[in-house]
């Protein structure tokens, strides 16, 4: 089994990958593997809906090669679980995490159907359950169960600050609870399979439009 821990911050190795790493270390005592996923600060472009991954040829695929969009989603494929982590910026999560978030969920969202999933932030002081909504959201539309912790998954420091993370105590306990309900949840759907309990037969999705 093994989860892709995806870190939305430019700063690779900041208060967002501290606070990733430490739900790694969860996962990986719970013999779960695990990969780090860094968006770094190349340019990253918004999705502009030009329904480009729905046309024959490009079915669960971002039309845009020249970025980590496509590349990720090829990991997804044999990916069990996910946990996306933003710093926040404004009150709301990273502009280039939410720009992919949106180009990977729209271009291949049966990748992610019932995979178990979970949001972290870390911020300098407020801002985080906003962020964390913005995040989740796109797990709700996706039929993904959501995984929590004993707290809203986040952490504290200053900016850019790692060592500021690693004194928030609380935070990081968080993040080793959820990485262990991860593991948990994970190991759960592995048990159901061999015990012939298969995923959910989802009903093809209704449309409708509220314009009188």
């Amino acid at each position: 089994m093994k989860v892709l821990l995806v870190n939305g911050s430019s700063n690779q190795h900041g208060c967002t990958f501290t606070a990733l790493s430490e739900i790694e270390k969860s996962l990986n005592a719970e013999g779960i593997e695990t990969e780090i996923f860094q968006l770094g600060n190349a340019e990253l472009r918004d999705c502009c809906g030009c329904q480009g991954c729905r046309k024959e040829g490009h079915e669960g695929k971002c039309i845009f090669k020249d970025d980590l969009v496509n590349e990720f989603i090829e990991k997804a494929k044999s990916a069990d679980g996910f946990i996306f982590g933003s710093p926040v910026y404004y009150a709301h999560p990273s502009g280039r995490l939410l720009s992919f978030m949106d180009r990977v969920f729209y271009a291949a969202s049966p990748v992610f159907a019932y995979k178990p999933a979970a949001a972290i932030v870390s911020a300098r002081r407020a801002g985080t359950t906003a962020s964390l909504d913005a995040i989740t959201k796109h797990f709700t539309i996706t039929n993904m169960p959501v995984i929590s912790s004993n707290y809203w998954p986040m952490v504290h420091g200053g900016q850019n600050k790692p060592d500021d993370v690693r004194q928030d105590l609380e935070g990081l306990q968080i993040m080793r609870v959820l990485g262990t309900n991860m593991a948990w949840i994970l190991k759960c759907i592995e048990a159901g399979k061999k015990a012939g309990i298969n995923k959910p037969i989802c009903e093809q999705k209704i449309m409708t439009n509220f314009i009188r």
